[in-house]
């Protein structure tokens, strides 16, 4: 049944479709487009939300054979012996010192190289610049982590070039002062590239009427870059540190499982690779689910943080 609706400022009458009439005339029109989505609707309910409900067994003691209605329950017990352990400190300095040295340094140089290709005018050259910086991305990570251990090894290639400059050959791996630095260099090579073509694709929707006015203005490369480059390019900066924001504690553990070893652990444990550990190695599955739970609240927390006070600041946001 239809519903009639009054517009309060105008004074008009007009006739508002019932939900179920809206959703089934909108089906027809973009069936397409609604099949296409289908795929990803349920990889993330399969993959992303299904799995939350696993959670439920960070405050129980999780026994396999009783399953998660027949385990002890224990409330925030695994949350307090988490916080009471030796563990906790580390991994969390770990977590933070890494992630934050990572933005630091890794989430300005995708923009700075997405910068650097606008600016070449040769066509071809331009091409195999993207080229050469996008491949490293496709690249597995096991490749790349055997490729890293191989050339920082004692006789590795990086480690004998080092050595001109006075540096003592050493297995850099093994070292924990050297465990960071390898670990951001590595995947600013890996990651630059394909970071940068959000950006590139951002420079290339600002209006070409911005550039000439500036030019009219007098504005050379460089006044150009800070007062219309820069500005139009703000928005996308400030969604893609939002987002920066909410891995900051989920490191790629994946990466740091794959380089570290006995002798940096103090350095490179951090939360994820500490769930790994006790949940998979230890099988201490209700302890392990509490610890990925205390990283998701404060990756989330993150995240809205970050949002809200971007919104106030700059007016973008993610919502």
């Amino acid at each position: 049944m239809k519903a009639l609706k009054s517009n309060q400022s105008t004074g008009e009458v007009y006739i508002r479709e019932p939900l179920s009439s809206r959703l089934r005339k909108d089906w027809k029109k973009n069936k397409g487009l609604y099949l296409l989505f289908l795929p990803v609707l349920a990889y993330y309910i399969i993959f992303q939300y299904g799995p939350m409900a696993g959670l439920f067994i960070a405050f129980q003691n999780y026994k396999p054979i009783k399953g998660v209605f027949g385990s002890k329950w224990v409330g925030l017990k695994n949350f307090k012996d988490f916080f009471e352990s030796y563990y906790f400190w580390r991994v969390l300095r770990n977590t933070i010192r890494i992630s934050v040295t990572n933005l630091i340094f890794s989430f300005p140089m995708p923009i700075i190289l997405a910068l650097l290709i606008n600016e070449l005018r040769t066509k071809h050259f331009k091409k195999a610049v993207q080229t050469i910086t996008y491949l490293p991305h496709f690249i597995s990570l096991v490749v790349i982590m055997s490729m890293l251990a191989d050339l920082t090894s004692r006789n590795g290639a990086i480690t004998q070039f080092l050595t001109h400059f006075g540096f003592t050959p050493t297995t850099m791996l093994q070292e924990q002062k050297y465990f960071l630095p390898l670990y951001i260099i590595s995947g600013i090579w890996q990651n630059i590239g394909w970071n940068s073509i959000i950006y590139l694709s951002a420079i290339v929707g600002i209006d070409a009427e911005l550039y000439e006015a500036a030019k009219i203005d007098g504005a050379g490369k460089m006044r150009q870059l800070f007062s219309v480059t820069l500005p139009c390019l703000l928005p996308t900066i400030i969604i893609m540190f939002i987002l920066q924001m909410g891995k900051m504690f989920n490191v790629g553990h994946e990466k740091i499982l794959l380089m570290y070893n006995p002798l940096t652990y103090e350095v490179a444990d951090v939360i994820n690779t500490y769930v790994y550990s006790q949940g998979l190695v230890n099988m201490n599955w209700s302890y392990s689910a509490a610890v990925g739970m205390f990283n998701s609240i404060v990756s989330f927390l993150l995240v809205w943080g970050t949002n809200k006070f971007s919104k106030k600041l700059s007016g973008s946001s993610l919502w």
